[in-house]
């Protein structure tokens, strides 16, 4: 069951172009995890890590639902409304 008003609409998830974050790779940093930005497609690292790309991105962008890049993991989730939910 969708959860939200902005992970409603999406109905074909953007997969991950890259399994690196490009910003980290600027900086010579490192990453825990990775997220797709469902809006524009570009991968970056999550919030467990120092950098938190990904968050950063989103509201600078106001691009609201990412996904997990990570293998196994199927799960959107909304910085606006704060929802997750898993999808097949």
């Amino acid at each position: 069951m969708r959860s939200c008003d902005h992970i409603n609409p999406i109905n074909e998830i953007i997969p991950a172009s890259d399994y690196v974050c490009s910003e980290c790779v600027k900086i010579d940093s490192t990453w825990v995890h990775l997220r797709t930005c469902q809006s524009c497609g570009v991968t970056l690292c999550c919030d467990s890590s120092p950098n938190q790309h990904m968050h950063k991105h989103c509201k600078l962008e106001n691009h609201p639902v990412i996904s997990s890049a990570e293998p196994g993991e199927n799960w959107l989730f909304c910085f606006v409304d704060s929802e997750k939910t898993e999808y097949e």
